[in-house]
């Protein structure tokens, strides 16, 4: 599959910093989504478990378009959020990450799953909060044995589409383990974007108080950080690019 790859899934979890790390979470997905959005490209929700303050405790999307892999890749890694979280009372400011992974997603022709190799399983799909807010088993989840990878998508109303969003996940996820045996070690590049989210493998730290985003790996900063989670990340993605 070539750079200019016209479909990309990113994957978004919390890491240090609790609840505020949730937010954050959901905060960074509207930006991709924001983004897409403005620049015409397709933004589809493959999996999500949002929680009750707002946040995610995880959110897998699809953005389609010519070249979005080369525009997200650099995405890949953990972000550092620094400001004074809504639920703090004191004033204080907080220090909080989450981990984005960027994967180009697979077709059928580049991965053929054996339905020997897998075990499907469905489930109530879950609202904030964790309740259950299907009472049908619409939800599913996919092992894939051979890898021990799990899967899951739950997000539309009915059990064929949440199967489709599953297998589309793992097709890419199954992808990134064939790549890494064959020595292009996508796997191995989506565990380093994930990381631990420990506070010291960041790539990049949006500070509020300073109204800063800087990127550590460019040694770049900008500022409107407000406008930048509004969706404007051209400036971002410019300077990754070189224009």
């Amino acid at each position: 599959m070539s750079s200019d790859s016209s479909s990309v899934i990113i994957e978004i979890r919390p890491g240090t910093g609790g609840d505020e790390s949730s937010l954050f979470s959901a905060e960074l997905f509207k930006a991709y989504r924001n983004y897409s959005v403005k620049k015409g490209f397709g933004f589809t929700v493959l999996d999500s478990s949002p929680t009750s303050l707002g946040g995610f405790k995880h959110v897998v999307f699809e953005i389609s378009g010519k070249g979005v892999f080369d525009l997200f890749k650099n995405e890949g890694g953990v972000h550092r959020v620094q400001r004074v979280p809504k639920t703090e009372k004191s004033g204080r400011v907080h220090t909080s990450t989450i981990s984005v992974a960027v994967i180009k997603k697979a077709t059928e022709k580049d991965v053929q799953i054996n339905p020997a190799d897998i075990r499907i399983e469905f489930f109530r799909s879950s609202g904030p909060g964790g309740q259950n807010v299907n009472k049908r088993e619409t939800a599913v989840r996919i092992i894939h044995i051979p890898t021990g990878t799990v899967v899951t998508a739950q997000t539309e109303r009915g059990q064929e589409a949440n199967k489709q969003f599953a297998f589309s996940i793992l097709r890419s996820k199954v992808l990134e383990e064939t790549r890494k045996k064959e020595g292009i070690k996508a796997q191995e590049e989506r565990r380093s974007q994930i990381g631990s989210a420990d506070r010291s493998e960041k790539i990049r730290t949006y500070n509020f108080p300073q109204d800063r985003i800087t990127d550590h790996r460019i040694k770049k900063s900008w500022s409107r950080i407000e406008k930048v989670m509004d969706g404007n990340m051209d400036p971002i993605f410019e300077a990754f690019s070189g224009k």
